[in-house]
């Protein structure tokens, strides 16, 4: 094992790379696995992030024999000695292309949203992935690169077999690899962490990509962090206590409601903020009432003063630096759930994603339908009483809406594996509707 994760993949690759920031350099990365740690060269270097999508063209009769690959902006790279020896028409070619130049055209829609593609003409390009196996897409992607303008192609990735990358150095000016093991049957080897990067993830680390690179715009943007610390919240009349935590360069911002019993320090809901933290997304967690009003249990199941609560608490962090710019959404538990839906469902709202865990939709009854928000409605499997107050919820819901059910869970999500197993479904979902979420609808 050489690498933690892509991330620390990311950082090692960026320090061999040093010696490229501040020139004209761009970095593409290769969905999905690649991103990361293309993001992290990225940053390091002061440089535009893109993914680079590729698609094979398989023989008409033997898919996984490769006539060539395709990129964005109709650039193909035909290999010619495979499409006579097997005898492949032009017809047969046009239709596999047409088929895989839809797909892709799709899969680029989904991770750059309304973004457009990255113009590389002229510029340095570095072709990231998080390691390198048979080398076929590594250099499709470089030969695309080239086709779409590149003026220098450098293929940069963390580990690969040492029969393999030496004839990649054919297609590219410049080759980096940290390591070149001889004991080689897969990337996922050399790792501690290779677990699956989602779509939403590579939407994420696009999405803070461009953030970084907006941040010189007249406009004010968030402050790009890190940070971690206390904070007074101002809602109306009162102050309530709360905690701003973020990476650096965050995504969006994630505001918690906790349930009856609980507060900021709520251990379930700081285990969900961590992964949210983990993956790109700031957080804030905060006392709905005051140490006085939670006395009085009546005010713990108010959901109009919840919501109220709520909604000015998102008033005063999108006037703080810290969130100024960036998608919100809302995270709510128990009967913060219902607090959340309702708060959503404000004309002004403009929150991006709900997600309940356990909540109390019903609670916000005569608000649900006015809800626009997409929501995740996450509930235990053996907390019948509750899902069956979702799925009613859920069939008076008219925005988009997903209903998640984690086997085995109870009320709290206290057996092994599912609270996790509910925080990586948050997470999911927050970062494919924050990531994605247009400037306007931020705030």
């Amino acid at each position: 094992m050489y690498f933690y994760d892509r991330l620390d993949a990311g950082r090692r690759l960026a320090e061999r790379l040093a010696h490229l920031r501040g020139t004209d350099v761009a970095v593409l990365g290769l969905p999905r696995g690649g991103v990361p740690v293309a993001a992290q060269v990225a940053e390091a270097l002061g440089a535009p992030l893109d993914v680079c999508v590729v698609r094979k063209l398989g023989a008409p009769f033997q898919p996984e024999l490769a006539m060539g690959a395709i990129g964005e902006g109709g650039v193909r790279v035909i290999n010619d000695e495979v499409v006579g020896l097997e005898r492949i028409s032009q017809e047969e070619l046009a239709e596999v292309e047409e088929r895989e130049r839809a797909e892709l055209a799709r899969r680029a829609a989904r991770y750059r949203g309304d973004r457009p593609r990255l113009d590389i003409t002229g510029r340095t390009v570095i072709v990231i992935d998080d390691g390198i196996a048979t080398g076929a897409t590594a250099r499709a992607a470089c030969r695309i690169a080239r086709a779409q303008g590149a003026k220098r192609v450098i293929l940069a990735v963390p580990v690969a077999p040492p029969d393999r990358i030496v004839p990649l150095g054919q297609d590219v000016d410049e080759l980096v690899c940290l390591e070149t093991p001889h004991d080689f049957f897969g990337v996922g080897q050399f790792y501690a962490d290779f677990s699956q990067t989602s779509d939403a993830e590579v939407m994420a680390c696009l999405a803070r990509s461009a953030r970084r690179g907006a941040g010189s715009a007249s406009a004010p943007s968030a402050d790009p962090g890190p940070y971690d610390y206390e904070v007074e919240v101002r809602a109306g009349s009162v102050s309530l206590e709360g905690r701003l935590t973020a990476p650096e360069g965050a995504a969006g911002m994630v505001v918690f409601a906790h349930g009856s019993g609980s507060s900021r320090h709520s251990p379930r809901n700081r285990l969900v903020a961590g992964e949210l933290n983990r993956a790109g997304l700031a957080t804030l967690l905060f006392d709905l009432l005051t140490r006085d009003e939670e006395v009085d249990r009546a005010n713990v199941f108010d959901t109009v003063l919840l919501a109220r609560r709520l909604t000015d608490t998102t008033r005063w962090l999108r006037e703080r630096p810290e969130a100024r710019g960036l998608p919100v959404g809302y995270f709510g538990a128990s009967t913060g759930a219902a607090a959340a839906l309702w708060a959503a469902a404000e004309p002004e709202a403009r929150i991006c994603a709900v997600v309940s865990r356990g909540g109390r939709p019903d609670l916000a009854g005569p608000r649900l339908s006015a809800v626009t928000s997409p929501t995740l409605l996450i509930v235990g499997g053996a907390d019948p009483q509750v899902l069956d107050l979702n799925r009613q919820a859920q069939a008076r819901m008219r925005c988009e809406s997903r209903l998640a059910v984690v086997p085995g869970a109870t009320h709290l999500f206290e057996e092994e594996g599912t609270l996790e197993r509910a925080a990586e479904l948050a997470k999911d979902w927050f970062l494919g509707h924050l990531a994605s979420a247009p400037g306007a609808a931020a705030g």
